[in-house]
């Protein structure tokens, strides 16, 4: 052992000092020497060694309790301890509070030399193992820590919005993106009520509509003409996120489509109805002969057809733009009911089977009459034309709360799941469709339409070859909610 290990002696007998130093000084020790507590606290103060020897009796202090009140100060300072009895009662006390080893008389230098360099090595690997395993933690920690470090950046930096709510929608964390799109300042709102830090009036209804996890995504308008899409995700054990994407420039290009379609739709309807004119005069001016007639009947058709499609982007286009007319009072099951006198033939022609339940005592809605009509006839009538032959249409109104829930379902192929982002969508039509049925994509895209102008939510639950489910959410009127909006 190199000279520089310093051994610490505390014994009370001064026989037995001269015989511990001989057996130190044999082994290349350094040997300190402390006579009383004052002595001994302050040589450990002042210096490090590398073993601690002391008597069973110091200074009619026991032993053991110093030795205890010592480890607990310098846990990994080895101890000896040099006992004047032998009973297993003290041996097991001593060896409880951590002392090393004891050594008990008589004693031998060899026994001596043998006992410290056991005690020697054995803190040794003690140290070496502590040391391992503090540097494999540091480097865990570090590690981790690294990793830390590089979600925070993306976290920051992400542009999209992202907020972590806990379950009681407690904000969590909350990016940059986020404080910027409500105009937030840097101050720290961890542990707050969302609700109470962003009075934006769009999130209320992003965390009411998704609360039964119904609609995965919302948009959020701002007054300045901003718009973001929100989606709500619930995260197991934690709460939820809600991630925020500007998608102001695509509702702008999306408008400029629109604007498009309406003022091209729009001059179509002079030439289209002229070209009907003058099909029906045909027959006027001369005979015509079968295949004439066939032909004719064949332009009449595609005219209509076309027709029916400017028809509908001009809808469309009144609908968007908030031209909506007059709004009243509307019992929808009087709507529901008008509607299916006048599907009643289609369905009778396929053999299809009618299931209506109607929830008694439904509330009216404030809406127009028209477009709400027109919702009921495109979604019933996409069910009627979807559904084979002998197939199962299915409706049903409830009142919930202060909404009404309109559910219209049918056991036809179904929509692919890649498709069902996109079946609101203007001109889009779900894959599986074939293109032997008619169809222009917009039917869809009108009823969402009037559901949002309706201040209501829509969205599509289905299963390939099961079938699919309209879900409608509209508000029921209210006369004092419509008095004190009118205010």
């Amino acid at each position: 052992m190199p000279k520089s290990d310093l051994v610490l002696l505390a014994l009370d007998n001064p026989d037995i000092l001269p015989l511990f130093e001989r057996a130190l000084t044999a082994a290349s020790y350094q040997a300190a020497f402390a006579h009383d507590r004052a002595a001994l606290d302050k040589v450990l103060q002042e210096t490090s060694p590398a073993l601690l020897i002391i008597s069973d009796k110091f200074k009619d202090a026991s032993g053991i309790e110093i030795s205890s009140n010592l480890l607990e100060r310098f846990p990994t300072l080895p101890i000896l301890l040099f006992a004047t009895q032998d009973s297993p009662v003290f041996i097991k006390d001593a060896l409880r509070v951590g002392i090393s080893d004891i050594l008990p008389p008589p004693l031998r230098i060899d026994d001596i030399m043998r006992t410290v360099e056991n005690s020697l090595k054995r803190a040794q690997r003690i140290g070496d193992w502590t040391r391992r395993e503090v540097q494999r933690t540091t480097a865990s920690l570090e590690k981790r820590v690294n990793e830390l470090q590089k979600l925070e950046t993306i976290f920051t930096h992400i542009q999209d919005g992202v907020m972590i709510l806990d379950s009681d929608n407690r904000i969590l964390l909350m990016n940059p993106v986020v404080r910027r799109a409500f105009g937030l300042s840097q101050k720290e709102f961890s542990g707050q009520n969302v609700l109470e830090v962003i009075a934006h009036p769009g999130l209320p209804s992003l965390l009411n509509s998704t609360s039964t996890n119904l609609l995965q995504f919302y948009e959020i308008d701002f007054e300045d003409g901003r718009v973001f899409n929100a989606q709500y995700t619930r995260i197991p054990d934690i709460g939820v996120a809600i991630t925020m994407q500007d998608i102001t420039y695509f509702k702008r290009i999306d408008q400029m489509k629109s604007d498009f379609v309406h003022a091209v739709s729009h001059d179509l309807r002079s030439p289209l109805t002229a070209i009907l004119g003058y099909v029906d005069l045909l027959d006027r001016v001369g005979p015509l002969t079968d295949r004439q007639r066939e032909f004719i009947q064949r332009v009449r058709i595609s005219v209509h057809n076309i027709t029916g499609l400017v028809n509908d982007l001009l809808n469309l286009g009144r609908i968007e733009s908030g031209f909506e007319g007059q709004k009243e009072i509307v019992p929808l099951d009087g709507i529901l009911n008008y509607t299916l006198d006048n599907l009643n033939n289609q369905i009778a022609a396929k053999k299809q089977h009618l299931h209506i339940e109607l929830s008694p005592h439904l509330p009216s809605l404030h809406g127009n009459p028209n477009h709400l009509r027109q919702m009921l006839d495109n979604l019933i009538g996409n069910s009627i034309k979807y559904t084979p032959e002998g197939g199962d249409i299915s409706v049903s109104v409830e009142a919930k709360g202060e909404q009404v829930i309109l559910r219209v379902s049918d056991t036809g192929p179904g929509i692919p799941p890649a498709d069902q982002p996109h079946i609101f969508d203007k001109f889009y039509r779900a894959s599986n469709v074939a293109a032997a049925v008619p169809g222009s994509g917009l039917g869809l895209a009108i009823v969402k339409s009037i559901v949002d102008s309706h201040d209501g939510r829509i969205w599509v639950d289905s299963v390939i070859g099961q079938g699919t489910t309209f879900t409608v959410v509209l508000p029921a009127y209210r006369a004092e909610a419509e008095m004190a909006r009118s205010a």
